[in-house]
Parts: C-alpha cells; sequence; structure tokens
C-alpha cells in the first residue's frame, strides 16, 4: 500500500513537470534529481571501496548533464574536462595502486551513468515534445509492471539469479510484450512520423535497455551489500531504484529518435 500510494503522488508530480515546464526549467529539476542520485550513488561506492571525491566529480557529472541537454554545447567537452579534472584530482591525492583505478573508474562511472542520461531526457523534451518523454516514461513503467504481474503468476526460469533472484524469463516476456503494446499505439500519436514496425522496434530496444539498467544497479547494490539505494521514497528505495531502468531507456530512446525521425 506505501508503495502504491507513493506512486500516486509522484507519477503526477513529475508528469506535470514534464508537461508544464520549459526546457531550462526541466534541466534545473534534472539536476536536482541528479544531485540526490549521486549521493546514493557515491555512498554505493563507499561501500565498495571507491571513495569518490565527491565535489569534483559530481561537479563532472552536473557538466556532462547540460551539455547533453543544452542546445549549442557538445557533450565532448565536459566529458573531456571531467576526465581531465577526475585525472587531475587523482593526481593531486597521489593515489596508488587499485586505490587510484577505482576511484577515478567510479567518478566517471557517474558522469556517463547519471550525467549523460538526466541530460538526454531535457534534451529530448526540447527537441522531440513533451510527449515523446512521457512515451518512455509510459513504455518503461508499462514494461516494469508487466515484468513484475508475469513473473509473479507465471516465472518460473530465473533471468539473472546472481544478481536479481525474483525477475524470471517469463516476466521479461511480459514486459516486452506490456513495452510494445504501450509504444505502438501510443507512439503514433506521440511520434506520427514514425512508422509502426520502426515503433515496435523501437519499443523492443528501450524495454531491452531498461532492464538491463535494471539488472545493472541490482549489480551495484548486490555487490554493496544493500537492498535499496536509500530510504528516500517510501515503498520504492532511492531515486536511483526508480531511476534504474529509464538511466538506460532513456539514451537508447534519444538516439534512436535522432536518427529515425
Amino acid at each position: 500500500m506505501v508503495r502504491i500510494l507513493s506512486a500516486l503522488v509522484l507519477m503526477p508530480v513529475f508528469g506535470a513537470a514534464i508537461w508544464f515546464l520549459a526546457p531550462l526549467q526541466l534541466l534545473l529539476v534534472a539536476l536536482g534529481v541528479l544531485v540526490v542520485a549521486f549521493v546514493e550513488y557515491s555512498r554505493l561506492a563507499d561501500r565498495l571501496g571507491a571513495r569518490l571525491p565527491r565535489l569534483v566529480a559530481g561537479a563532472a557529472a552536473a557538466a556532462a548533464c547540460v551539455g547533453a541537454a543544452w542546445p549549442g554545447v557538445s557533450a565532448e567537452i565536459p566529458m573531456v574536462a571531467a576526465l581531465i579534472a577526475l585525472a587531475g584530482q587523482a593526481i593531486g591525492d597521489r593515489l596508488l595502486g587499485q586505490t587510484a583505478f577505482h576511484r577515478l573508474g567510479a567518478s566517471l562511472l557517474g558522469v556517463v551513468w547519471l550525467g549523460l542520461p538526466l541530460g538526454m531526457l531535457v534534451a529530448l523534451h526540447r527537441e522531440a515534445g513533451r510527449e515523446a518523454v512521457l512515451l518512455l516514461l509510459a513504455v518503461v513503467i508499462a514494461s516494469d509492471t508487466a515484468q513484475l504481474c508475469v513473473g509473479k503468476l507465471f516465472g518460473r526460469h530465473r533471468l539473472a539469479p546472481t544478481i536479481s533472484p525474483n525477475k524470471s524469463v517469463e516476466g521479461a516476456v511480459g514486459g516486452f510484450v506490456g513495452g510494445i503494446g504501450v509504444m505502438v499505439p501510443v507512439g503514433r500519436l506521440a511520434l506520427p512520423d514514425i512508422g509502426g514496425w520502426w515503433l515496435a522496434g523501437l519499443g523492443a530496444v528501450v524495454v531491452a535497455s531498461g532492464m538491463l539498467g535494471d539488472l545493472f544497479e541490482s549489480l551495484l547494490k548486490r555487490s554493496a551489500g544493500v537492498k535499496d539505494s536509500s530510504g528516500l521514497i517510501p515503498g520504492h528505495g532511492g531515486v536511483l531504484d526508480r531511476l534504474d531502468a529509464l538511466l538506460f531507456a532513456a539514451p537508447a530512446f534519444w538516439i534512436a529518435i535522432r536518427y529515425l525521425r
């Protein structure tokens, strides 16, 4: 019940933000979400022995978010700047051995995994419209819901037992059916210039990417020995627990849209 109530509160709030906010305002929201997600991520990294230089790594992730989101700013520039800044931080700390490698790698992962996808969501809103963002969210939510329901009813074969024991092959199949089943009819309204078969393929790409993102975050949490990234959202865990599928699905969707339209 707590999980349902949280969803009933959060979904209208974020839906309204996507529908009513201008791209610049949405970018500010994305940066706020990034800050919370980065704090959760840095705690996971700490538990895994890769303590991040939070100020530099967080600033690098924010720069990548802005670079991916805003017209006229090339994402390559903040990415290169992030690499130089993080490498300089590691040298300044005089770190040697595995510690230096782990901290630098974990810092760059935060840039790529958190900063870029959130910036791409804003770019999607700016270039393809708010309808495209809501379509992406609808497909991810439909897929997640179908995976959960089908998995509980018919799940027999474990999909990734060492990473996420509750996920099943049957649930994954249900996720593809649910996600594509939303993408094709709703996509005809949100993306009228893309044909039905292309929408079906796009739906499959979004669902597969979302599943991969979910499993990737589960891998990090299981490696760190935690169930949730935080307890911020009652019944749902942390921000990362809600964004996990979207952080992989959003870049895949945005890149596909750029080449299909």
